[in-house]
């Protein structure tokens, strides 16, 4: 492969001897082989490819990526997805009903991918054409309506009849202390509550159960097998970077196991061989230690002879208004094209920096380069037009006051198929502040820049440190406690202005966090005496309107907090589409579609008044 230090690229050298990807062991056809028979059978103009994310959270980077490569002429799908959290994958789950969600570790993914292989091959299904003919099962056609006494009884026998396997996993599910390959059984004459896992050899007596799921599970393609991921994209996390950690080990990160998800992450990759793999991380993973787990990243693609392209992204440069920076690292089959990554379209609000080192990996354009952009995206743009709610609001779905006030607005707004309003509004509810902090949040003034200091007994000294004022009677609540409170004063050594820090409606924030508490950072209303909402969280990350999120409150905030704000995804998935069909242009980087960060208004929507937020 070929070398340049702009944005760190490992490509492909054109030649005429056949590629070879490295690591695989697998008994089907080589990946290759098989990209090359779909490219043979499938039409360049409209393919279809599937998608696997993995530490996929709520699934903002996969919705991200179909919307951007359907846009571009490529129907992708997300087929499958896992996570750890519960809550995030009931969110995906019911967002993308087409996709497979699995909550599970990553770790024990990979070893259910494993030996889903093994049992494919024992029963000759793979590459066989019989192992999508009808298969009879003795099943009931519907299990679970069972008579009523069934329904309510409990097994009263230790003598029990497999009806049939609905589930499969490799862990410890049953919290035995023992991992391993297990199956959920559905028990005759009993409904779904008395359903159980049990471990593989415990059904040794069930082997034709086992076959029949296996090729129900085959045919339906519950799992992926090598070579039937096309794409594969995720966030592993990387908690042993934390500035948090204070046994951050910097001389050998991969060594400590809060880092292992990357490796995890590119020991799927190197089992299931996709065509195309897009890993997103914090900034900090090229910090960190001289950027020594993007390095690892980097070398892992190098490693198994996939090109390799790492890009630093702002959100804010692609129509919202935070700045949030990115890490994107694409690996990708040296018979495939690389994607670019696509150039900002909007102005953007710059907070923080980019590690020196890898200056050259920042996606905008060059400074000698004339190029416009759509002014920078602010708070007003993304959430005025939502209604006022309280900081005891407990709703999770109420209407519309007002019409879209932006373009930004009514893209959010627009349903799936473009055309038409949602006309329910999801999580538009704050998290509840205690009674203290509701009464600190009341007095905040409403204005721009309002703080904590503008409470009454603050003052600031030399070097902007702030302090009590000897002068003025300290302040109390009705809890007794101070209505400035000792944390406030002394957070950043006294010179942070961001605790009970009111947001207002000509700014940008730095980045959407997953806690909603307002001690140490700005996330305050700009004229209701509350923190932001759910809702509002969501719109700052670009979520539409329509992705109805679940779990508990705190739970919901983190989904979004964690994820990749969806406009990247999209100009990502976009610049994949491109790829994939051979019309991505020379170069690193790519020019959007002048209309790709707008949306065109039905006409039932034309009259809707166009409001000047400059």
């Amino acid at each position: 492969m070929s070398y340049s230090p702009d944005f760190s690229t490992f490509a492909k050298i054109l030649s005429d001897e056949p590629e070879v990807l490295s690591g695989s062991s697998s008994t089907v056809s080589s990946p290759i082989e098989v990209a090359l028979s779909k490219d043979e059978t499938q039409s360049n103009e409209r393919r279809e490819l599937t998608l696997l994310d993995i530490f996929s959270g709520c699934g903002a980077m996969s919705t991200g990526l179909c919307l951007g490569a359907n846009e571009s002429g490529l129907k992708l799908v997300t087929r499958w997805a896992v996570d750890l959290n519960e809550h995030a994958c009931e969110s995906l789950r019911f967002n993308h009903p087409e996709t497979q969600v699995r909550n599970e570790k990553a770790g024990h993914f990979l070893l259910l991918l494993k030996e889903w292989q093994k049992l494919c091959t024992d029963r000759n299904l793979i590459g066989s054409a019989q192992a999508f003919n009808d298969i009879p099962t003795n099943n009931d056609d519907n299990p679970d309506i069972l008579e009523a006494s069934e329904k309510d009884s409990s097994p009263d026998s230790e003598e029990f009849e497999v009806q049939k396997l609905i589930d499969i996993c490799y862990g410890d599910p049953t919290n035995v202390g023992k991992d391993g390959l297990m199956f959920k059984v559905r028990w005759k004459g009993y409904s779904k509550a008395f359903d159980t896992w049990e471990p593989i050899e415990g059904l040794s007596n069930c082997e034709e159960s086992i076959d029949q799921f296996v090729r129900a599970g085959y045919r339906a393609k519950i799992l992926p097998l090598p070579g039937d991921a096309d794409v594969i994209c995720g966030g592993p996390p990387c908690q042993g970077m934390s500035g948090f950690n204070r046994f951050r080990q910097a001389a050998d990160p991969m060594k400590d196991k809060k880092n292992n998800q990357v490796a995890i992450f590119m020991d799927i990759v190197e089992y299931l061989k996709p065509q195309f793999v897009l890993m997103e991380n914090v900034v900090d993973i090229l910090k960190f230690a001289e950027g020594y787990i993007g390095r690892y990243a980097v070398g892992r693609f190098v490693e198994m002879n996939y090109q390799s392209k790492l890009g630093i992204m702002a959100a804010g440069s692609y129509g919202l208004p935070q700045f949030r920076l990115r890490m994107f690292l694409w690996g990708v089959f040296p018979t495939k094209n690389l994607p670019q990554y696509p150039l900002p379209t909007h102005d953007v609000v710059v907070r923080g920096c980019t590690p020196s080192e890898f200056d050259q990996n920042v996606v905008g354009y060059l400074r000698d380069q004339q190029y416009e952009l759509q002014r920078a995206i602010v708070l007003e743009d993304a959430i005025s037009d939502l209604p006022p709610v309280t900081n005891d609001e407990r709703r999770d779905e109420m209407t519309y006051l007002d019409d879209p006030k932006t373009d930004l607005q009514f893209k959010i707004r627009a349903l799936k198929d473009g055309c038409n309003l949602h006309s329910k509004l999801y999580d538009h509810r704050p998290l509840q502040l205690n009674e203290d902090d509701y009464l600190r949040v009341c007095q905040i003034p409403k204005h721009k820049g309002a703080n904590f200091r503008n409470l009454p007994g603050v003052r600031v000294g030399a070097n902007n440190v702030v302090e009590l004022d000897p002068n003025v009677e300290r302040v109390y609540l009705p809890s007794k406690k101070p209505l400035v409170p000792d944390y406030a004063i002394t957070f950043k050594k006294g010179k942070s202005s961001k605790p009970f820090g009111r947001l207002w409606w000509d700014e940008t924030i730095a980045t959407v966090v997953t806690r909603a508490e307002p001690h140490n950072q700005i996330i305050v209303h700009p004229l209701q005496d509350r923190v932001l909402t759910i809702r509002e969280n969501a719109r700052l990350q670009g979520f539409p309107d329509w992705y109805k999120l679940f779990g508990p409150i705190k739970e919901r905030y983190i989904q979004v907090g964690n994820a990749v704000a969806v406009p990247v995804a999209r100009g990502l998935g976009y610049a994949l589409g491109m790829a994939v069909k051979g019309l991505n242009s020379e170069g690193h980087v790519m020019t959007l579609p002048q209309n790709f960060s707008t949306l065109q208004r039905t006409e039932s929507s034309s009259e809707l008044e166009e409001v000047n937020l400059n």
